[in-house]
């Protein structure tokens, strides 16, 4: 290879030492996953889980979390308080060691905790070094001791007695740092749900959130849940409206050693499950041995009960996971000394020796209550059988259409405006509401890369169907095959012929619905596509603001307000404000430049970070029930415009 010579020297000048939480502000991603407000909310959960350490350790029985009017924060508790004392090695305050030294903590064997979540010690330390100013408070029983730190991590004054108390506990207040985040208000809601999480898996434990800024509405809430896991699937239940196959939920509870295993489950009359799993409180949202014990169990347990009491005939087929779990909300909790993680996120349990204290857990006490309780067995078990029988006849369908060509890669849909690229990691499919619009994009688009799907008439409303309604629908089945990657069980992202597939509907209601449609049948059905980030939706523009050559497009009626006040004429000239009431108003160039051009446009990605909020979400919009949906809307109504999944 041809050396660089205007390339700047590559030596040991060039190999830089980070001091202290030096690189915790200088890379942050690699510490909390992002600036943006899952990495800002994560401080808040690092706090509050050191406070979990100490209620899983038997110390503590109240948390209170408290959003103050500068963005600032604050966590506190009463367990034991962290140590004060000198450090041996270090000959500061092992709480100030905790505070501003990486991979400093009371979770590395030395005997301070026997189950923890967290960093594993980074935590505290992080969210130090990632704010413009920290107050640490200590109540050991006898003295108060405070310190303050600024500017990431540094201080002047070492931990210092500053009064007397009987009570113990920690108080962290803590504001982020705007400079390296992209916003440092906290969202209320996203707090309540992680807090109520909490509550549901540390049963007995008090969670307090509070809102004290000016505009934060005086909002309270107090949540401690004594049912716990119970609580928690009946909670999921209320929430969606959902009606229950049997009245209580199952739960049993196990242990091994030092590993404990918690499961509450429930069945109810819709098509989809919802399995929840958590290892030391954190939520393992690529599930892991615990939940893979879990469901080979369910698995095997009802089609032995099956075979056993005669309602599987010996002609008949074994119930698949998917059978079994149909309708089925389930939460699982493990608790042990050592978790094992798969990838820096936490998202995948990899202890061997969870999966075999779950399996048999599941096995005995399953049997035991489905033998136990004979009419909840049989109505889960019809459940099961109707789901096997749905199944088989998309099996059917799904060889029908192949035998069709409609799937077949090779057999393009008709109205599908392809791109000439082949690599999915530079082409995007806009699958756009109407045919007008269709007609306005493909000719706005960049052909290279950008393929275009218009959709047409009532779109399927998925949340009310199972697979085999799904194949062969006249409006779902070009946007499967557009993909190539398959749908249901089948669905192989290496095969998707698109690395970006964005929905682009009107700025209205009736467009704001076919984007709900079109979210839930990726969900439901094609949710790995959304959990490896290929789906977004488009963000037209609402208002065109010109005078004379001067042309602004507005998203939101505060950028309509300014535009108009920039092009207002010396004397007072008004310009010209249009608003679009669909895509199709735009001309091509107005909407390629404004809603498909990547130098100009707005696209949001859908995350299912929370999949048990979406899950509701989905249930309550798309659902029969009435009340829950009326509720919903009216709780989120200012949101609206900006529902994501």
């Amino acid at each position: 290879m041809q050396e660089n010579r205007t390339a700047p020297a590559y030596d040991e000048s060039q190999i830089q030492v980070l001091e202290g939480l030096e690189a915790v502000r200088k890379r942050p991603g690699m510490y909390i996953g992002t600036t943006g407000p899952r990495g800002l909310h994560h401080l808040v959960y690092e706090i509050v889980d050191n406070a979990i350490d100490e209620a899983l350790a038997g110390y503590c029985d109240r948390i209170t979390v408290e959003l103050l009017p500068d963005d600032a924060v604050v966590v506190s508790d009463n367990g034991r308080g962290i140590p004060v004392g000198i450090h041996p090695t270090e000959g500061i305050s092992a709480a100030t060691v905790a505070y501003t030294i990486l991979h400093a903590g009371g979770k590395f064997g030395g005997g301070g905790y026997k189950v923890s979540g967290g960093l594993h010690g980074v935590g505290a330390s992080v969210v130090n070094a990632l704010s413009t100013y920290l107050e640490l408070t200590v109540r050991d029983g006898e003295h108060i001791h405070f310190q303050k730190f600024h500017d990431g991590g540094a201080y002047e004054e070492p931990m210092r007695v500053i009064g007397d108390t009987t009570e113990r506990g920690t108080t962290v207040l803590f504001r982020p740092d705007g400079s390296i985040f992209e916003e440092t208000r906290f969202d209320y809601d996203t707090l309540l749900t992680r807090l109520r999480e909490q509550a549901f898996l540390n049963a007995g434990v008090r969670f307090i959130l509070v809102d004290r800024r000016e505009d934060g509405g005086g909002r309270k809430d107090d949540l401690c849940y004594e049912g716990g896991l119970r609580s928690f699937v009946e909670f999921i239940h209320e929430r969606k409206g959902a009606a229950v196959l049997h009245p209580e939920p199952i739960c049993f509870s196990g242990q091994e050693g030092d590993i404990i295993a918690d499961i509450a489950m429930q069945y109810n009359d819709s098509y989809n499950e919802l399995v929840l799993s958590f290892a030391n409180n954190i939520h393992t949202q690529e599930g892991g041995t615990h939940e893979t014990g879990f469901k080979n169990a369910l698995t095997r347990v009802f089609n032995d009960y099956g075979r056993r009491f005669n309602i599987l005939k010996e002609k008949d087929k074994n119930l698949s996971g998917d059978d079994v779990r149909e309708g089925l909300t389930a939460i699982i909790s493990v608790k042990l000394t050592e978790c094992e993680f798969e990838g820096q996120t936490k998202g995948k349990l990899g202890n061997t020796e969870v999966r075999p204290l779950v399996e048999k857990m599941v096995t005995e006490k399953l049997t035991n209550y489905l033998e136990e309780n004979p009419a909840v067995a049989r109505a889960v078990f019809d459940k099961a059988l109707q789901a096997q029988r749905a199944r088989e006849a998309a099996r059917k369908a799904r060889e029908e259409t192949r035998r069709k060509s409609a799937l077949d890669s090779a057999t393009m849909p008709g109205k599908l405006a392809d791109c000439s690229e082949r690599n999915p990691e530079i082409t995007e499919l806009f699958i756009v509401e109407g045919d007008s619009a269709g007609g306005s994009a493909k000719e706005g688009r960049d052909r290279r890369y950008q393929a275009i799907l218009p959709l047409w008439g009532k779109m399927l409303n998925v949340e009310k169907a199972r697979l085999d309604k799904v194949y062969g629908n006249d409006k779902l089945t070009p946007v499967v095959t557009a993909l190539g990657c398959g749908i249901g069980e089948d669905i192989d992202l290496s095969k998707l012929r698109y690395g970006k597939v964005i929905v682009m509907a009107d700025a209205d209601v009736d467009g704001a619905h076919i984007c709900t449609l079109m979210l839930t049948f990726f969900y439901r059905f094609m949710r790995p596509l959304v959990e490896q980030g290929h789906v977004y939706l488009a963000q037209p523009p609402l208002y065109k603001v010109s005078r004379g050559k001067q042309v602004r497009y507005a998203y939101t009626d505060e950028e309509r307000d300014k535009y108009m006040a920039e092009l207002t004429g010396e004397k007072g000239t008004k310009p010209a404000v249009q608003r679009y009431k669909g895509l199709g108003e735009m001309n091509p160039e107005q909407l390629g430049e404004t809603t498909m051009d990547p130098n100009n446009r707005t696209i949001i990605r859908v995350d299912v970070a929370d999949a048990a909020a979406a899950d509701e979400i989905l249930t309550v919009l798309m659902g029969d029930k009435v009340e829950p949906r009326r509720r919903f809307i009216e709780e989120n109504a200012r949101y609206a415009t900006d529902l994501d999944i």
